[in-house]
């Protein structure tokens, strides 16, 4: 049903019939009613690109996420939901877009088709032509993330290296001298990732600050990753007694691993990182974590969207996060770092 069959039945032209629906002109109350009335006959719903026509806005923005690796982890699947989630409150539908780089061609359609109003970006690298791009485009956009040269943007963040850090220090102020870093995997570190390089950054520099011993590994977003990289580092130091962790997709791994080596934790091993809740509270012991806001960083970054889809002219604005650290049940005091 379209709109030249709206305005065959209710007598009026076509444009008459587009000014009722939009809103753009006035037109008399009975001609609306009339208009109205036909429409709710007819179960008429303008399709998502006239909308698009009559008030220069789709409903819809975009969610650039290119999946990590060859899969979307728990936690990414959780930001995406978030998104949704928010995004259906002002009434607006998401479409996601596996996008990498400015010259993908999906990310061009997303842009060149006005097939969304704003969009937001995720999986931010230091150095992000996406971010770049949609900056000279002027294109309406978040990133959930943070690029290096951050002025001037709009964005949501999680503070990685003071988060990091924090875990660092509970670490060491329950004695831990040993301490291994388990990171995202080397691709995503050499790609620029944000999250990994500001995580590794934090951890090394309160592990110099408190004089500690440490080695720092990157690792797959699996289990089996996991539990190969525990592998390791208790292969390259064995007196190792703690880890943190930004992997959360390798998190039953590395307890797995543990309890292959007879590492109970957290009497012989601690294990602290920055995890969403729901992950963290997946493994037994639960996991002593800086929880990653998964849910408010989705909702914020949909906020400051719509702020800015509102107010075209406003200042940049940003969100920085810094959780506090929630202890549960999975590090202890320092013990000797070997099997009981």
């Amino acid at each position: 049903m379209n709109i030249g069959e709206i305005a065959r039945r209710a007598g009026v032209s076509r444009s008459t019939v587009s000014y009722a629906l939009s809103g753009k002109r006035p037109v008399s109350e009975d001609t609306r009613r009339k208009i109205q009335q036909v429409v709710d006959e007819l179960g008429y719903r303008p399709s998502a690109s006239a909308r698009a026509l009559a008030n220069g806005r789709t409903s819809t923005i975009g969610l650039v996420f290119p999946p990590a690796g060859n899969h979307y982890t728990g936690m990414q699947l959780d930001f995406i939901g978030s998104v949704v989630e928010a995004a259906a409150a002002y009434d607006y539908d998401v479409l996601l877009s596996p996008s990498g780089v400015d010259s993908d061609r999906s990310f061009q359609r997303l842009l060149g088709e006005r097939r969304v109003d704003g969009a937001i970006l995720m999986e931010i690298r230091l150095e992000d032509d996406r971010v770049d791009h949609l900056a000279a485009l002027d294109f309406p956009s978040v990133a959930i993330g943070r690029t290096a040269h951050q002025e001037g943007s709009w964005w949501v963040g999680l503070d990685h290296t003071a988060l990091a850090a924090a875990c660092v220090h509970h670490l060491a102020d329950l004695g831990h001298r040993r301490v291994a870093f388990v990171n995202r995997p080397e691709q995503l570190l050499r790609a620029g990732y944000e999250s990994a390089h500001r995580g590794l950054d934090g951890f090394t520099k309160a592990a110099a600050e408190r004089g500690l011993t440490v080695r720092t590994y990157c690792c797959g977003d699996d289990a089996a990753s996991g539990q190969a990289c525990v592998e390791r580092i208790l292969h390259d130091d064995p007196a190792t007694t703690a880890l943190v962790t930004l992997n959360e997709a390798a998190l039953g791994g590395l307890y797995r691993g543990l309890a292959v080596a007879g590492r109970h934790v957290p009497r012989d091993f601690s294990v602290t990182g920055v995890v969403a809740s729901r992950w963290a509270e997946t493994v037994t012991p639960q996991l002593t974590a800086a929880d990653v806001p998964a849910e408010e960083m989705g909702r914020r970054a949909v906020e400051l969207l719509m702020e800015r889809l509102d107010q075209p002219d406003g200042p940049p604005r940003h969100h920085l996060l810094v959780p506090p650290i929630s202890l549960r049940a999975s590090t202890g005091p320092a013990g000797t770092g070997t099997a009981p």
